[in-house]
């Protein structure tokens, strides 16, 4: 049976070859250059302060934001790093987390917040986000390398995308669901646009957005062993190296890791939630 052929993919290389990267590639070394001082500023800041200085700090915020449980979770937590020798593969992973949050957080919410006052906004983002979320990782991966290079950058951007998702959903989610009597009472009190989003709606839904700030940074944790497929450094490369050379023992050992920092980064950023 004879199917009509459509080259996308003969397009797509054309695209990219002729237009994208000639036209296109100064901007994309700048984004580059700036995005990989800030994930180093970062990385170094976490790897020069002493452990027991980071680890003190976490268990006083998990003491303080989720309860004794947690904070004694975080000590043995950061004592299992560092009595396996992947701290600063740790840190590396928390860096690239970091920053894969903040960018999604800076770019995300603020597109949820129109997507929440915009019906057409809405309408036009939604499924931007879904092709985001459906889109194989793998896939996206490739113009990552292509853009950016490898290491930490196509590693964060890439995080990104898979990522960014929750955090304008939830707040879109969060606004929308602010009772509309509230609303109204706001308004009859004079209350302006900019004063009902700011001083009614956004606190109302914050709990939501830091649910969805929660599952942001859950999904650029599950995409550490991804990254290091493309060059990004931290716990996901030793899982990967533990792969590549059947070692079972450094590939559960990584993986301990990230789970470790997946429960605390996960109940601090819960106890948050619940706090707002």
């Amino acid at each position: 049976m004879n199917y009509f052929y459509f080259p996308l993919e003969e397009w797509t290389n054309l695209f990219v070859n002729q237009w994208l990267l000639p036209v296109m590639g100064g901007f994309f070394n700048t984004i580059s250059n700036l995005l990989g001082a800030f994930i180093d500023a970062v990385t170094n800041l976490l790897i020069v302060v002493p452990p027991e200085i980071i680890t003190i700090v976490l268990i006083l915020l998990s003491w303080k934001i989720a309860g004794k449980g947690i904070a004694l979770f975080t000590l043995i937590g950061c004592l299992y790093l560092g009595s396996v020798d992947l701290w600063d593969p740790a840190m590396q992973t928390v860096a690239i987390v970091v920053v894969s949050t903040l960018v999604s957080i800076i770019i995300g919410i603020p597109i949820g917040i129109l997507a929440a006052i915009s019906d057409i906004i809405d309408q036009i983002v939604r499924p931007i986000l879904d092709f985001m979320q459906t889109l194989p990782s793998f896939v996206y991966l490739i113009p990552a390398i292509l853009l950016f290079g490898l290491g930490g950058v196509p590693a964060v951007i890439a995080t990104f995308i898979f990522a960014t998702p929750p955090a304008v959903r939830m707040t879109s989610l969060g606004i929308k669901q602010v009772p509309s009597d509230v609303i109204e009472a706001s308004r009859a009190f004079g209350s302006t646009r900019w004063q009902l989003l700011i001083k009614v709606q956004l606190p109302l839904a914050l709990s939501t957005i830091m649910a969805g700030v929660n599952q942001t940074i859950m999904l650029a944790l599950s995409m550490a062993v991804i990254a290091s497929m493309i060059g990004a450094p931290g716990l996901g490369s030793t899982v990967l190296s533990g792969i590549s050379t059947v070692n079972v023992g450094l590939g559960l050992a990584g993986g301990l890791g990230i789970v470790v920092l997946a429960i605390i980064l996960d109940r601090i950023t819960q106890g948050l939630g619940r706090k707002a």
